[in-house]
Protein backbone atom coordinates (compact mmCIF):
# COMPACT_ATOMS: atom_id res chain seq x y z
CA UNK A 1 0.00 0.00 0.00
CA UNK A 2 1.69 3.38 -1.18
CA UNK A 3 1.14 6.97 0.21
CA UNK A 4 -1.88 7.46 -2.27
CA UNK A 5 -3.91 5.01 -1.05
CA UNK A 6 -4.14 5.95 2.52
CA UNK A 7 -4.41 9.52 1.56
CA UNK A 8 -7.63 8.56 -0.82
CA UNK A 9 -9.00 6.55 2.08
CA UNK A 10 -8.99 9.56 4.20
CA UNK A 11 -10.49 11.54 1.43
CA UNK A 12 -13.63 8.96 1.01
CA UNK A 13 -13.83 8.94 4.49
CA UNK A 14 -14.47 12.23 4.74
CA UNK A 15 -17.42 12.37 2.07
CA UNK A 16 -18.97 9.69 4.03
CA UNK A 17 -19.03 11.43 7.05
CA UNK A 18 -19.61 15.09 6.09
CA UNK A 19 -20.99 14.78 2.73
CA UNK A 20 -22.97 12.10 2.18
CA UNK A 21 -26.78 12.04 3.16
CA UNK A 22 -27.07 8.28 2.38
CA UNK A 23 -28.82 5.34 4.91
CA UNK A 24 -28.22 2.08 4.92
CA UNK A 25 -30.52 0.12 7.68
CA UNK A 26 -27.67 -2.34 8.41
CA UNK A 27 -24.64 -0.12 8.70
CA UNK A 28 -23.48 3.68 9.57
CA UNK A 29 -21.76 5.21 7.12
CA UNK A 30 -20.58 8.14 9.53
CA UNK A 31 -18.94 5.54 11.51
CA UNK A 32 -17.48 3.64 8.04
CA UNK A 33 -16.31 7.52 7.54
CA UNK A 34 -14.49 8.05 10.75
CA UNK A 35 -13.21 4.09 10.66
CA UNK A 36 -11.26 5.04 7.23
CA UNK A 37 -10.37 8.16 8.18
CA UNK A 38 -8.40 7.11 11.01
CA UNK A 39 -7.39 4.03 9.13
CA UNK A 40 -5.83 6.52 6.89
CA UNK A 41 -3.77 8.83 8.73
CA UNK A 42 -2.67 5.94 10.89
CA UNK A 43 -1.36 4.22 7.87
CA UNK A 44 -0.14 7.92 6.82
CA UNK A 45 1.95 8.48 9.94
CA UNK A 46 3.28 4.56 9.60
CA UNK A 47 4.26 5.35 6.10
CA UNK A 48 6.17 8.12 6.51
CA UNK A 49 7.97 7.14 9.81
CA UNK A 50 8.94 3.36 7.62
CA UNK A 51 10.03 6.01 4.57
CA UNK A 52 12.58 8.33 6.94
CA UNK A 53 13.85 4.70 8.28
CA UNK A 54 14.79 3.81 4.47
CA UNK A 55 16.87 6.60 3.55
CA UNK A 56 20.00 6.21 3.54
CA UNK A 57 22.55 9.49 3.40
CA UNK A 58 24.29 8.74 0.27
CA UNK A 59 28.41 10.60 0.90
CA UNK A 60 29.25 12.73 -2.03
CA UNK A 61 31.10 10.95 -5.24
CA UNK A 62 32.83 14.23 -6.49
CA UNK A 63 35.85 15.05 -3.48
CA UNK A 64 34.66 18.58 -2.58
CA UNK A 65 37.40 21.45 -4.14
CA UNK A 66 38.99 23.95 -1.64
CA UNK A 67 40.95 27.01 -2.07
CA UNK A 68 44.33 25.53 -1.16
CA UNK A 69 43.79 22.65 -3.80
CA UNK A 70 42.53 25.61 -6.39
CA UNK A 71 46.36 27.59 -5.44
CA UNK A 72 47.92 24.57 -6.72
CA UNK A 73 46.49 24.10 -9.82
CA UNK A 74 47.44 27.71 -11.18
Amino acid sequence: MGLGLFIIMIAVGAILTFASDWELEAVDLDVVGLILMGVGLLGTAVYTSVLRRRRMVVPPVAPTVTDEDRRDLL
